[in-house]
């Protein structure tokens, strides 16, 4: 049975608004420090509320936006009328940057439908579609029962473990940083990679039009990086918000992954781990 695939077209998701089952989560997030949050009043899908990857995260760790607990990831998406049972579609201001990190995470929490809109919010409005701005409505809240899905988040042991020949690990920092070339932009981190990981930058996944790209234009860009679908695969980055584009892809592949939540802000920033440069 094929799988439904984990991207919504901007023309399906003109067709549903106004469906009572259907929640708009704005999951953008910057590295550049833009405020994502005015960005959200200032221009949105209409009935979007806004997912702070920051805020819903876990705090008791120095290690930028990793997964929060269960319990509070709950709390956070029932407070702004997000039930599991609802059909969630995530976006960004961006095109294809922070919403597959949102996606991701809602359904390793145990959503049951979710979907990343494909081009985002500039497909979106390039094709002269209606956004709203102003202050949001605070929407009814809802109960969202979390049943976290095993095996879609890799920890530093299985990383470890994937370096040894457990599993392929695929990177989707740009080059020059996965060689070390080029500093990381979190201070005190090593430059490099792990030994043995592959190297797939994720805007090679995004076409010329914004959209990620389908079929064998997707599959070949993960064999040229010598990936074996195949296999078992951790994808990674610099903090876990772009590697959620490689899991994405794999997803519309047909293929499971499990992502690296410390990604190399954790494994760069230890002394203890092995780094490979070139």
């Amino acid at each position: 049975m094929t799988q439904p695939s984990p991207l919504i077209s901007t023309e399906e998701l003109a067709a549903r608004l106004g469906d009572p089952s259907l929640r708009i989560i704005d999951g953008s997030w910057h590295l550049d420090g833009r405020d994502a949050a005015a960005e959200h009043l200032q221009a949105r899908i209409p009935g979007a509320v806004w997912f702070d990857l920051e805020a819903v995260s876990d705090h008791s760790t120095d290690l930028p936006h990793m997964l929060p607990t269960p319990q509070a990831f709950a709390a956070a998406v029932g407070a702004v009328g997000v039930s599991e049972g609802d059909t969630v579609v995530v976006y960004d201001t961006a095109g294809l940057f922070s919403a597959p990190r949102v996606w991701w995470t809602f359904r390793l929490m145990g959503a049951k439908d979710v979907r990343v809109l494909d081009g985002g919010l500039p497909r979106w409005t390039a094709e002269g579609r209606a956004v709203e701005s102003g202050p949001v409505t605070a929407p009814t809240p809802a109960v969202f029962t979390p049943a976290p899905r095993a095996g879609d988040v890799a920890d530093l042991p299985s990383v470890l473990a994937a370096i040894t020949g457990d599993a392929q690990i695929v990177d989707a920092r740009p080059a020059a940083r996965f060689t070390g070339e080029a500093a990381e932009p979190r201070a005190g981190l090593r430059s490099g990679h792990m030994p043995g990981a592959l190297n797939l930058p994720f805007k090679t996944l995004i076409g010329d039009d914004g959209r990620m790209l389908r079929g064998e234009a997707l599959s070949a860009r993960f064999a040229e990086a010598g990936l074996d679908l195949d296999g078992p695969i951790i994808t990674s980055c610099g903090s876990g918000v772009t590697a959620a584009v490689l899991t994405l892809a794999l997803a519309e592949l047909g293929r499971n992954s499990a992502l690296y939540d410390g990604s190399w802000a954790e494994w760069g920033g230890r002394q203890d781990t092995p780094v490979a440069v070139g």
